[in-house]
This record gives structure tokens, C-alpha cells and sequence, in this order.
């Protein structure tokens, strides 16, 4: 029981770290691609990084239930902005790529 919880905590900071990581990672690309990082950005992904969303609006309704300010223009500039860094693909319902899946689309990109 006890290695069960523990196992289980284990994983879910494991979790936790690779969201940090996969958040920084992006954050850097959109400075280094000139875009201000905004607190409505931010919002924005940690609601696409938190959850598993399948279209622009439920990251609207989600994002905007904790930011009323957000509208859905803001919503699928960020998405389109986010497929440009070759961070999030809609073929995997909006969810964040793995280090190595940016990495092969930037590559494939250039």
C-alpha cells in the first residue's frame, strides 16, 4: 500500500516537472520569436498544458472561467501561435508536444 502511494506521488511529480519544463520551453520560443508574454497567455497554456482539450472552444470556456478578459480571438491566436513554435499539433487535440515531437517539427519545418 504505502509503495503503491509512493509509486503514485513519484509519478505525478514526474508529471509536474515535465509540465514546468514543456511551459519554460515554450515561454523561451515565444520570446525568442518576439511575442510578449502576457498574463491572458499564460492562462492559456496552462490550461492546454493541464488539460486534455479537444477544440478552441473549451480552452475558450476553461481559460475564460478563470480570465473573463480572454475572448476566442485570443484563444486561436495563441493556438496559431503555438503551431508556428511546432509546440502543439491539432492532430493531437490540442495537447502539448514532447521535447523531441518540437524538435522534429522545427526540423521538418526549416
Amino acid at each position: 500500500m504505502v509503495q503503491e502511494v509512493t509509486k503514485e506521488m513519484s509519478q505525478e511529480a514526474e508529471q509536474y516537472h515535465t509540465v514546468v519544463q514543456q511551459k519554460e520551453m515554450i515561454v523561451r520560443k515565444m520570446k525568442e520569436r518576439g511575442c510578449r508574454i502576457t498574463k491572458q497567455r499564460m492562462i492559456l497554456l496552462d490550461v492546454i498544458l493541464g488539460s486534455e482539450c479537444s477544440c478552441c472552444k473549451e480552452i475558450y470556456f476553461k481559460a475564460s472561467s478563470l480570465d473573463p478578459k480572454i475572448g476566442t480571438a485570443t484563444v486561436y491566436r495563441m493556438i496559431n501561435t503555438l503551431e508556428e513554435l511546432g509546440a502543439i499539433s491539432r492532430k493531437n487535440m490540442y495537447r502539448i508536444c514532447s521535447f523531441s515531437d518540437c524538435d522534429k517539427i522545427k526540423i521538418h519545418r526549416q
